[in-house]
């Protein structure tokens, strides 16, 4: 850490350098709370403000605009001192660093303070929280930039390879261009429909190909849930599960011992420990990432209306935006693709046709906001009971980054396995 003379100066140079050339304001990422001294956060609002209103920075302007409150900021002779310390605008970038880096330890010993003198989950996620803040305060913003200007350059040159998690069909990554970190990804329809088969299916096809997957389950157990992945890699019907040692031919308990060898070797991790929480989630995503830093990661989550609300709303729509906010922050935090299943709501069945709309969505304003692309299941058998075909539509009705449309998956039952139509 720069000791306090070092910090001094520092953030002396960045308020000097201003003075130097008014114009370097936009280029300095530093925010008041950044400062140390009082008398420099007084001094850097008032510059922020001048900025703002299109004003030009000056020593007569600001004692101009602070008035009465010109000692908060060390006073006129102050400001003459700090206008002539800064003899170039060279040294911006690195003045700028060690201002957050001494910012960066201040508020994690604050942090780590507070923790040792109220030690509990909820603090020491408040503190790893803290951390996380931290670390991303940077000078990346330039870096970012131009890391992105060359992606779409190559991108005039040659064929992107996929950035996101892929589906496993190539029609449903045609639309989507795979699952990317930070997006939350709606998968709704009505009770029966596939949801949980489908999203499993996506989750089996992502870790398959080396994809983390975490799996929260808030409806169906994990031995259920295993029961439906080995029936779909061993190509079992899943209803011998029922009794498998009577029911299983010898081949049968063959394809399942290897199927049941494969899964355990995969990255697949399935949570279904009751009422999950929000922050049991979040601890979990974060213990994930910890330990996968590098590795693509997936996170699914069966289903929203299950997730326990916390704290007090005047209506339930409102809660529901909460919970939809809080997992779209997450998937961006730890620079993950969600996928959340949702209930549709008993308007559909209203209607003649039965294709589900984006109004159907349970609560549907927060999640229609919140989300990056929300798909939605119809089958047409669901309704016609002597309809043969079982064929699924999942209409991608919304997508923030890219198009929209329908692709058409057979779904067989027995294995609860969807294969391309």
């Amino acid at each position: 850490m720069a000791g306090q003379q070092e910090l001094f100066e520092a953030e002396s140079m960045v308020l000097g350098a201003v003075f130097l050339e008014p114009a370097v304001i936009n280029d300095i990422i530093l925010k008041p709370e950044h400062f140390s001294q009082s008398r420099h956060r007084v001094i850097f609002t008032a510059m922020r403000e001048l900025q703002r209103d299109g004003v030009e920075i000056n020593p007569f302007s600001l004692v101009n605009l602070l008035g009465t409150e010109i000692e908060n900021a060390g006073g006129v002779t102050y400001f003459t001192e700090i206008s002539l310390c800064c003899p170039s605008v060279s040294g911006l970038e690195h003045y700028q660093e060690v201002v957050l880096k001494s910012y960066r330890i201040r508020e994690l010993r604050k942090a780590a303070a507070h923790f040792l003198n109220h030690s509990s989950g909820e603090t020491a996620e408040a503190f790893y929280q803290k951390y996380v803040e931290t670390q991303e305060l940077g000078l990346e913003n330039g870096k970012r930039k131009g890391e992105a200007l060359v992606q779409l350059y190559e991108s005039l040159y040659a064929d992107p390879v996929q950035a996101g998690v892929s589906s496993g069909y190539e029609k449903l990554d045609g639309f989507t261009g795979g699952f990317k970190p930070g997006e939350l990804i709606i998968v709704a329809g009505r009770p029966s429909m596939g949801k949980t088969a489908l999203v499993l299916n996506l989750a089996y096809n992502a870790a398959s190909k080396g994809t983390v997957v975490d799996f929260f389950s808030l409806e169906m157990s994990e031995m259920q849930l295993y029961q439906r992945l080995i029936s779909r890699m061993a190509y079992i019907d899943a209803a011998k599960w029922q009794n498998p040692f009577r029911i299983f031919s010898d081949k049968e308990t063959r394809k399942a011992n290897e199927a049941l060898n494969t899964c355990y070797k995969m990255p697949f991790q399935i949570h279904d420990q009751g009422r999950l929480t929000l922050d049991e989630i979040r601890a979990r995503i974060q213990k994930t990432r910890r330990e996968n830093e590098n590795a693509p990661c997936l996170v699914v989550i069966d289903y929203l209306q299950l997730i326990p609300i916390q704290g007090k709303f005047e209506r339930h729509d409102l809660a529901i935006g909460a919970i939809t906010r809080e997992l779209k922050q997450m998937a961006k935090q730890y620079k993950v693709p969600i996928i959340l299943l949702s209930q549709l709501s008993r308007s559909v069945e209203q209607r003649q046709d039965k294709r589900p709309l984006m109004s159907d969505l349970r609560d549907s304003g927060s999640i229609e906001q919140d989300a990056d692309m929300v798909m939605l299941l119809y089958r047409e058998g669901y309704y016609k009971r002597d309809f043969e075909g079982q064929e699924t539509e999942i209409n991608l009705v919304k997508h923030r980054n890219g198009p929209v449309g329908t692709v058409k998956l057979k779904f067989v039952k027995e294995f609860s396995w969807f294969v391309s139509g």
